[in-house]
């Protein structure tokens, strides 16, 4: 199963995924019932209603937090609310799954404004953030994730709007996404997007819970089946958008899915040694896959195109290697998803002709029929050590796996 987060148009807050989460299925009496528990946890402050209600957002039926509280208090220390937070899912029984994530949201929060301000995390203090509300979308959430039984469940997340403009708090007015949202990112594999919208879309809460539920970016929807959307409104209204969360579940098609990065260059005065040895040098730099094309550009100039697959980790490494052994003066880079068939890592030890061989193999499977692809260096060295052509040592060994697999 996989579990899709589109937060592309409205961006995300604690509060809409809570509703969308309530909306997908979550009991919302256990819910409320958790978070009213939890409130004796943080002093000065009383949820005098808290429910979850079904409203049109510009044509979309969803649902949203109804929460009224009083609270005497405009600043808290990260630490008391991180202990607020921590007590409640700790006295609620949750999986240990939840209880971490709790903590690891509200510790995300801490950090990012301790390095924001270059202060120590036991000296933040929260303004925006301080009021009960962060209390009930972390612990309401982890509630929720739980009931669904959606830890352990695949979570990806499509770009995440951020709107634009600026925002004032606290510390005054600051363009749009705010010190803290940029912070939370920074660290996550998750892509961001502003629009025209000249409003915070995602709040600190909602990206440090989304950045701990998942770091698994996605640029459009996978090959699935969808068994359940769950729509969660936001508080505030727009004219050309519904500010509605979107999360949607279903079951993931026999296909895995990752994201890489692209890198192209063209070069018309590289040799083909170099190119050979930049192939080598690539790969060995932890790149997925390197290409090399011949083409035609401008005036009629014969180029190459060289085109690399690799993880973002591995971006700046590839680009400076690129630059330095190629001396190309520009390297285009796209995001794109790709579908993987699975597979699955085997091996074997086999002796033949009195010298003793370990093999790698790759196993995979689709519409029911299992493929296998041997190892090439361990074809090369068996074929090296026996004198014997590759297609022959390939052919055996393909018929000693057939055995092993039961094929």
């Amino acid at each position: 199963m996989v579990i899709v987060i589109d937060p592309q148009i409205a961006g995300i807050s604690g509060d809409m995924l809570l509703s969308s989460l309530v909306n997908l299925g979550a009991d919302k009496n256990k819910i409320i019932e958790g978070i009213m528990k939890s409130q004796k946890f943080l002093p000065d402050s009383t949820i005098k209603k808290i429910d979850f209600q079904k409203i049109q957002k510009r044509g979309i039926e969803s649902t949203q937090l109804i929460l009224e509280i009083d609270e005497n208090i405009s600043e808290r220390k990260g630490i008391d609310i991180k202990r607020a937070i921590v007590n409640s899912v700790n006295q609620l029984n949750l999986s240990n799954k939840a209880k971490t994530f709790a903590e690891s949201c509200i510790d995300t929060l801490i950090l990012s404004e301790a390095k924001i301000h270059g202060i120590s995390e036991d000296s933040v203090h929260f303004h925006e953030a301080s009021s009960i509300d962060t209390l009930v979308d972390i612990v309401g959430i982890s509630i929720a994730l739980d009931d669904l039984k959606l830890f352990d469940e695949k979570i990806i997340c499509l770009p995440v709007s951020v709107g634009g403009g600026t925002v004032s708090f606290s510390h005054g007015i600051m363009s749009n996404p705010a010190s803290a949202i940029l912070q939370i990112f920074k660290n996550s594999n998750l892509n961001i997007q502003g629009n025209n919208s000249k409003e915070e879309l995602t709040t600190p809460t909602g990206a440090c819970i989304l950045v701990n539920l998942t770091n698994y970016p996605v640029e459009y929807y996978p090959s699935m089946k969808v068994s359940s959307i769950g729509y969660g409104a936001g508080q505030k209204d727009f004219e050309n958008f519904s500010n509605v969360l979107k999360i949607i579940q279903g079951d993931e098609n026999n296909f895995e899915m990752d994201n890489i990065k692209i890198l192209e260059t063209n070069i018309d005065d590289v040799s083909g040694e170099i190119f050979g040895h930049l192939i080598d040098k690539i790969m060995d730099q932890g790149a997925k896959d390197i290409s090399i094309y011949p083409g035609i550009t401008k005036k009629g100039r014969p180029t190459n195109l060289v085109c690399v697959i690799c993880d973002d980790a591995k971006v700046d490494t590839i680009i400076d290697t690129l630059v330095s052994e190629t001396g190309t003066l520009g390297i285009r880079i796209s995001n794109s998803n790709r579908f993987i068939v699975p597979r699955t890592n085997h091996n074997f030890s086999l002796t033949f002709n009195g010298k003793s061989f370990q093999v790698n193999y790759k196993k995979s499977s689709h519409n029911g029929k299992i493929h296998f692809k041997i190892e090439f260096d361990d074809l090369k060295d068996m074929s090296k050590a026996l004198d014997r052509p590759i297609k022959d040592i390939e052919s055996f060994l393909t018929k000693e796996i057939e055995k092993i697999e039961g094929l």
